[in-house]
């Protein structure tokens, strides 16, 4: 399929097209002029247009999953800092989820994906909640199906992969490329990295120096500011949850890994409650308290909490500008949706 064909089908299916955040100045124009523990985000450089707006259709597609009501979307909402702000998230038959959705705003720079660290990428990632029970609730081969039966997204596909023989890998490759995209740039923070001694206020710093001096940088670090480490839940006093989850020792098996999790990013944070695996802590203030007893063993005096959390709130970036995508309709022949059924 010739190009132009490709952009008339995604600017028909689409109102509009995604935000390309390009960095034309280049990637030294977002280098840090301050020795800082914490990088400035680099901008989105996307290379493959048609293969995010797909990807895109994708992560709004509910015909996914088993009900045909829960898309990616659903659990990683992008109106809502990318998670669905619920302890733990709302799969199939309603049934209540295991733990904490993470935020897919800057997922792309974990080192791995879920709390566990179980999928070494975004499109290992993707494909886990398809074929969850407890999530979509669907297969990958009835998921392949839907999309085979639409020939708008035959087209795209061909456009995109060369074939119409749509597998589950195109998907979760599309999936991930568009993810690849949310990333959240050009916070207050970032701007005060590049040497705008403006950009943040007095307590803002105040809370910056005590994050730092108190050892949090030790975890939260890098361009997320987490998500690079696992480290135990509970380093000085345990932590109290009914969560069953073990963590990262559900991975690998061993005895050091119980109760290490993801470190969680810090970006965004404002957004993203409410907060910890098990979704058990509704405000950064609080989040903040708990933190320091439990893997640092200190008692914060509420001033040092207020700092920080104005600091941790001045991370937040430019959200990602994403128009809501127009999805093609089902045919005859399309997989039915099954929203009630339990078996």
């Amino acid at each position: 399929m010739k190009k132009a064909t490709l952009a008339a089908i995604v600017s028909t299916m689409c109102l509009g097209t995604a935000v390309l955040v390009v960095n034309a100045m280049g990637n030294s124009s977002y280098q840090s002029v301050r020795n800082e523990p914490i990088q400035p985000i680099q901008p989105a450089e996307i290379t493959e247009p048609e293969k995010v707006e797909l990807g895109k259709m994708l992560f709004f597609e509910p015909r996914l999953s088993r009900s045909g009501f829960i898309s990616c979307n659903s659990c990683h909402n992008l109106s809502r800092g990318g998670t669905d702000n619920l302890p733990t998230s709302i799969g199939h038959n309603w049934q209540e989820g295991p733990i904490n959705s993470p935020t897919v705003l800057n997922s792309s720079l974990n080192l791995a994906q879920f709390w566990d660290g179980r999928a070494a990428t975004l499109a290992e990632q993707a494909a886990g909640p398809i074929d969850n029970p407890l999530e979509m609730a669907y297969t990958h081969t009835l998921a392949v199906e839907v999309l085979r039966s639409i020939p708008e997204y035959g087209d795209l596909f061909e456009a995109i992969y060369g074939t119409r023989d749509i597998t589950i890998d195109h998907v979760t490759d599309a999936i991930a490329v568009f993810e690849e995209t949310l990333v959240t740039p050009n916070s207050r923070f970032d701007q005060w990295l590049l040497g705008d001694d403006d950009a943040l206020t007095a307590q803002e710093l105040k809370g910056y120096k005590t994050f730092k001096e108190i050892g949090c940088a030790a975890c939260h670090y890098g361009e997320a500011v987490g998500g690079r480490d696992f480290h135990r839940m509970g380093l000085v006093q345990a932590y109290q949850t009914e969560n069953p989850s073990m963590g990262r020792y559900e991975v690998t098996g061993k005895d050091a890994d119980r109760f290490s999790f993801k470190v969680p990013t810090l970006r965004n944070v404002d957004k993203t409650y409410p907060y910890f695996h098990d979704g058990a802590v509704w405000t950064l203030e609080e989040a903040t308290d708990i933190m320091a007893k439990l893997q640092l063993g200190r008692e914060l005096p509420q001033e040092d909490i207020d700092n920080m959390v104005a600091f941790m709130k001045s991370l937040t970036g430019d959200q990602p500008q994403i128009t809501i995508p127009l999805l093609p309709p089902s045919r005859p022949s399309t997989p039915r949706p099954k929203p009630f059924d339990s078996e």
